[in-house]
C-alpha cells in the first residue's frame, strides 16, 4: 500500500536528509523507524504525507503515485500524530478531535469551527476509541501528556485514515504513559486494520510492538527487517 522509491530530499542550508531511500509497506504492518537524531526519520514522514516536499525519487500510496494533484487524497487517507501533541490548549478535547475533519468539512462551516452532529458522534466516538470519552469536554491544556496525545491520536483515525505516521509519538512521555501509548497504536493497527509507521527512539518499545523495524542513519536505510531481529542490527545503527 506503501512504495518509497529512491527518495532524496535536500534542505536550502545543504544538509541531505535523505538519501537514496526504498522501502515498501504492505496493508495492516505495524513498522518503527528506528534512528539517531538528525537521521531522517521526521523529515521521511513528512515527506510521505506531502509536509515536505521531496527531491528526487517517488513515493507510491495506494496504487496512486504523490504529486501536487493527487496529495489531497492522500492526506484524507492518512493520519498524522506529532511528539509535541499540537493540541489547541483553550479548546475542549472533542473540538480538538474535530480539528482532524476541517479539511474535509464545508469551507464556511470551518472557518468558524461549526460541525455537523454526525462528525460530532463521531469525535465521540474517536475519544471512546483511546478512552478519553470521559475528558471529552475538558480543555486540551487540563489533560495530562498522556491524555494529550490521546486527544491527538483520536484526532488521527477520526476520518478513518488506512495508514497513521507517528513521529515521535512518546518521547514526551514518561515510561508508563509510553507503554500505554504504544499499547493503543498496537489495539488501533489490529482492530481497524490501520498500517502504521511510527519514528522512535526506544529500542524496546519498537521490538516490542513492531512487526518490522527500519533503521535510518545519516539519511540512508542501514536495515530492514522483521523486530525479532533487532538485536543483530542494532550496532548498525549506532556505531
Amino acid at each position: 500500500m506503501l512504495e518509497i522509491n529512491n527518495l532524496k530530499k535536500k534542505f536550502k542550508n545543504g544538509t541531505r536528509a535523505l538519501k537514496d531511500v526504498s522501502f515498501k509497506v504492505k496493508r495492516g504492518e505495524f513498522i518503527s523507524i528506528l534512528g539517531p537524531s538528525g537521521s531522517g526519520k521526521t523529515t521521511l514522514l513528512r515527506s510521505i504525507n506531502g509536509l515536505e516536499t521531496i527531491e528526487d525519487g517517488e513515493i507510491i500510496f495506494d496504487n496512486q503515485k504523490i504529486n501536487s494533484s493527487t496529495l489531497p487524497n492522500v492526506q484524507r487517507k492518512t493520519g498524522m500524530i506529532f511528539q509535541e501533541f499540537n493540541l489547541i490548549n483553550n479548546l475542549s478535547s472533542i473540538n480538538n478531535v474535530l480539528t482532524g475533519v476541517l479539511n474535509t468539512s464545508n469551507k464556511f462551516f470551518s472557518m468558524f469551527y461549526l460541525f455537523t452532529k454526525k462528525q460530532k458522534l463521531e469525535a465521540l466516538k474517536s475519544l471512546q476509541t483511546v478512552g478519553l470519552l470521559e475528558k471529552s469536554y475538558n480543555r486540551a491544556d487540563e489533560l495530562s501528556g498522556g491524555q494529550r496525545q490521546r486527544v491527538g491520536i483520536a484526532r488521527a483515525i477520526i476520518k478513518k485514515p488506512i495508514l497513521l505516521l507517528a513521529d515521535e509519538p512518546v518521547a514526551s512521555l514518561d515510561p508508563n504513559a509510553a507503554l500505554s501509548t504504544m499499547m493503543l497504536l498496537k489495539k488501533i493497527n489490529k482492530e481497524f486494520n490501520i498500517t502504521i509507521l511510527c519514528n522512535l527512539h526506544q529500542t524496546d518499545l519498537a521490538q516490542q510492538f513492531s512487526d518490522r523495524i527500519i533503521g535510518l542513519s545519516n539519511g540512508y536505510v542501514v536495515f530492514d527487517e522483521a523486530a525479532k531481529n533487532l538485536d543483530k542490527n542494532i550496532n548498525r545503527l549506532y556505531s
